[in-house]
């Protein structure tokens, strides 16, 4: 089975964004984004990543990525 990885930090970079400045943008606390970026939890919620997704001008899919197990 595979899994989801998050891709947040990536997406950041390519925006120029800092953690302090998205997290204002997204209404969540440094910390808990920092731990979306660095996929340190296990769930996300859509409103969450909606917000992120509005914040970067990006889709679910370009933060999104499956990997498959080998």
């Amino acid at each position: 089975m595979g899994k989801i990885v998050l891709r947040l930090d990536r997406m950041m970079v390519e925006r120029k964004m800092s953690l302090n400045e998205l997290a204002e943008k997204v209404g969540i606390s440094n910390v808990n984004l920092s731990k979306i970026k660095n996929n340190k939890v296990t769930a996300v919620r859509f409103s969450t990543l909606a917000a992120i997704c509005d914040a970067l001008d990006c889709g679910a899919g370009d933060i999104l990525e499956f990997q498959k197990e080998d």
